[in-house]
């Protein structure tokens, strides 16, 4: 998660944004309504083990907020009764694999398994490469940011049916990469994951470009 804020997005650490991804014991695992999952290639399936993150994906209850959101947006997908789907990162040599559509599928099984959740909310950055296209293959466009006079943030709000994907056993590979999905269930995984996928220093120490609002 570290690396895309910081090669694809070109953020860096934004600590109003990017909380989570330092601290995804408190984010994800500690409250059970929410999760994060991880696609790992080769290794064991208990923390990745010998293997490498690929890609991940998390959930939580928290709907998004006005501002810097649009008010309607923000009304529409309120916390408690939103499953807001978030860091759905796949390593750029890991793409158009099915990763993403597989993790999404837990996400949205997961979601459905909890009971309380009406909607199915996110919101995407469209200059991020294949983010927008993925998206709209999923959900349904419910406001554009850049239709404003101003661009807005620039991002798109998706809300995505909670029956728009059923969770398979496989993942449709090429060659000879195989990842398992894995739902992260200790402390120990996380940190595990994290090591194993992020190759940059201390994001709290390092300096950052001007932040996009884009990729929280």
């Amino acid at each position: 998660m570290l690396d895309t804020v910081y090669r694809d997005f070109g953020t860096g650490y934004v600590p109003r944004w990017h909380g989570d991804i330092i601290d995804p014991v408190a984010a994800y695992l500690l409250p059970v309504r929410h999760t994060l999952l991880v696609a790992i290639e080769g290794g064991g399936r208990e923390g990745g083990a010998g293997g490498e993150v690929v890609a991940t994906a998390a959930l939580d209850s928290r709907g998004p907020v006005y501002p810097p959101n649009p008010r309607h947006v923000a009304e529409r997908y309120p916390s408690g009764a939103t499953a807001q789907l978030r860091r759905v990162y796949v390593r750029r040599e890991h793409r158009r694999r099915g990763l993403a559509r597989r993790l999404v599928g837990e996400l949205l099984a997961f979601a459905v398994a909890d009971g309380g959740y009406r909607s199915v909310y996110l919101h995407t950055d469209p200059a991020v490469e294949g983010a927008e296209g993925f998206w709209r293959s999923l959900g349904t466009v419910v406001h554009d940011e850049r239709e404003k006079a101003n661009g807005g943030q620039g991002v798109v709000h998706f809300d995505v049916p909670l029956d728009a994907l059923v969770p398979t056993s496989s993942v449709a590979t090429s060659s000879s990469v195989v990842a398992s999905v894995t739902p992260v269930g200790s402390a120990t995984a996380i940190t595990s994951a994290i090591s194993s996928t992020s190759s940059v220093p201390d994001p709290r120490s390092q300096p950052r470009s001007q932040p996009r609002p884009t990729d929280r």
